[in-house]
């Protein structure tokens, strides 16, 4: 079943293109099914980016899937032009009545902040808080996740002695979970960040399990026991040039960073990358949506 974006919004050409299905309000109106309605709040800079990434990802499900965007009131974005904002994005006071079958909380490049120094913290501590209640479950990506660990389970970041970039190797640790169902025993998966979180920490909280880790990378995939939240430390949304662009970004800044790991063939940046986590993050939203949210989920919400 398709996708139901605005007919506007500047990631359906691209989608388009690679034949991902979709639909728009029209015909989404005529279909006799209860679709699944899940709210993107973005914060990552390049907005068109992020879109992209996640509605290429959730359109891959045999289930018709609603799509609003969320931004920051109390933060604007200096990176996304008002004009798109304002056409395709609502704030929380316009959602918050409603109820969602799922959500997603992307990272944001303010890692390195304490969670109570970033702008939007106490606007992001009362979407997390509504989402409780008002959301069968949420997908939290990168900075997103640890601020989901540290908000709802008290659980820490710590800064690295160097950026986390590259894509790294990752075994399953708890194998029934239907959230990896149909991984490999091993898998890749991009990272990209400054901070990380203690694997100890998680593994003694009793309310959240550890489904995926990295020897090099640490924690990738953990979840709540009741569903309700999911956290993703790396990156399974990203295109292939993903980590390309950020490492160009960060030489252009004249920042020391070192070429991602294991990305480009003999680690030469000149050569193009290979993807070798797309199959896996098809198949991680695709569980998310099916088991975390569809079978989850009430028909009628009350």
């Amino acid at each position: 079943m398709p996708i139901n974006i605005p007919k506007l919004l500047p990631a359906r050409e691209t989608l388009e293109k690679e034949h991902v299905f979709i639909m728009d309000d029209d015909r989404a109106t005529r279909q006799d099914i209860r679709p699944l309605n899940i709210l993107i709040l973005n914060l990552m800079p390049e907005k068109e980016k992020t879109e992209t990434q996640l509605l290429r990802l959730l359109g891959n499900s045999p289930l018709q899937v609603n799509v609003n965007f969320l931004r920051t009131q109390s933060y604007e974005s200096t990176h996304t032009s008002k004009q798109h904002l304002d056409q395709f994005y609502t704030d929380f006071e316009h959602i918050k009545a409603q109820k969602f079958d799922g959500m997603i909380i992307t990272g944001a490049p303010v890692e390195l902040l304490e969670f109570e120094q970033v702008k939007y913290w106490g606007e992001l501590m009362e979407i997390m808080n509504w989402a409780n209640e008002n959301v069968t479950s949420t997908l939290h990506i990168c900075w997103g996740a640890q601020a989901a660990l540290y908000y709802h389970y008290g659980i820490k970041k710590f800064e690295l002695n160097k950026k986390c970039s590259g894509i790294y190797p990752h075994r399953i640790i708890e194998q029934n979970d239907f959230l990896i169902r149909g991984f490999d025993d091993e898998f890749f998966a991009p990272h990209s960040r400054y901070t990380d979180v203690s694997i100890e920490e998680i593994k003694k909280h009793p309310e959240l399990k550890l489904l995926a880790a990295s020897d090099e990378a640490g924690a990738l995939l953990i979840a709540s026991r009741d569903r309700k939240h999911v956290m993703i430390t790396g990156h399974l949304e990203y295109e292939s040039d993903s980590l390309a662009q950020e490492y160009e970004r960060d030489l252009d800044k004249g920042l020391e960073i070192h070429t991602p790991e294991n990305y480009f063939p003999n680690n030469d940046p000149v050569q193009p990358p290979l993807n070798r986590w797309r199959s896996h993050g098809y198949l991680f939203f695709s569980n998310w949506l099916n088991y975390y949210v569809y079978q989850e989920t009430p028909f009628v919400w009350r």
